[in-house]
């Protein structure tokens, strides 16, 4: 893990929350197993293999002593979380983790929660996505599908949406959803459905048709979403929820499926969508096979 521990020092710890470093793009070789995230004022240190006392402490070490040298008037706070065959153990590691635990991305706030799982709250990796939809939003109707505590909604909201319908089958993920619309100061316009999808389809009609449609759905979870059967199902019914000259933004973030997968989906059971563009990922997501990284397609309706 030297390359992780040489590249603690480039850290820049800014008041918004990003990726720091992202070992498991292959880019750093013996750091693979590694991500470094900030969730100001919280750095959460992800390991996907046990790291040894001696290698977690020398990792502490180096990431608290660039702390001290960069912010020198703060506290270090530290979170150290390893995942593995789908169990996750997390420990605060120094300082302590707000409560509630609020960060800013691009102009707008969102609760997060560090210590309860490996779902946070918000993807850091999707930075890009939101961004994208906050400057694209403006005067239209979106839907957001597989919504989770809804991210885009939040951004095409500052980004003038008219309205936004959030779906997913997490009626917790949801409830954090509105709080961080209400964050925001968007207690207007925004609807939570608390459904599967897939069984949904004549309640999202009713709410429709929408000028820009986003769909980040999880890439294997039993009971919701499997991408290699039910991207087939999803893509036969969007282009019916579209408006005229509608976009659609469909993610994967499934390092086993390959772009040519989303766009021969696409291509097979929405053919009347058109591709426009890939939306590019942050700079420090940078994976030595693109293929086995977040996705992220715009589509527009013909």
């Amino acid at each position: 893990m030297q390359l992780f521990l040489d590249a603690v020092s480039t850290f820049e710890f800014s008041e918004e929350v990003t990726r720091l470093f992202h070992g498991r793009g292959g880019c750093f070789p013996g750091s693979e197993h590694i991500n470094v995230d900030y969730y100001p004022p919280v750095i959460l240190l992800t390991s996907f293999t046990d790291l040894a006392d001696d290698e977690l402490q020398l990792a502490l070490s180096t990431i608290k002593n660039h702390w001290t040298e960069t912010v020198a008037d703060k506290p270090c706070n530290l979170v150290y979380q390893y995942r593995h065959g789908g169990q996750t153990q997390t420990r605060l590691l120094c300082g302590e983790v707000p409560e509630p635990h609020v960060v800013t991305e691009h102009g707008c706030q969102f609760q997060v929660h560090l210590l309860r799982g490996q779902n946070h709250g918000l993807f850091v990796d999707m930075r890009n996505g939101r961004h994208w939809v906050k400057h694209h939003a403006q005067d239209k109707k979106v839907l957001n599908l597989f919504a989770y505590t809804c991210g885009f909604s939040v951004a095409a909201m500052q980004g003038g949406a008219v309205s936004t319908v959030n779906i997913d089958m997490s009626k917790g993920a949801l409830a954090i959803g509105k709080q961080n619309h209400l964050l925001n100061g968007f207690d207007q316009q925004v609807k939570y459905l608390g459904h599967d999808i897939f069984k949904s389809w004549g309640k999202l009609t009713k709410f429709g048709p929408y000028d820009l449609i986003i769909a980040d759905p999880p890439s294997n979870q039993r009971g919701s979403f499997v991408a290699t059967k039910d991207y087939a199902r999803l893509l036969k019914r969007l282009p019916s929820l579209l408006a005229e000259g509608g976009e659609v933004l469909l993610c994967l973030n499934a390092p086993e499926l390959s772009l040519d997968f989303l766009k021969s989906q696409v291509a097979q059971y929405s053919p009347t969508l058109v591709l426009v563009e890939q939306i590019a990922n942050p700079p420090v997501f940078k994976d030595i096979n693109p293929d086995k990284a977040l996705k992220v397609l715009r589509y527009r309706q013909t």
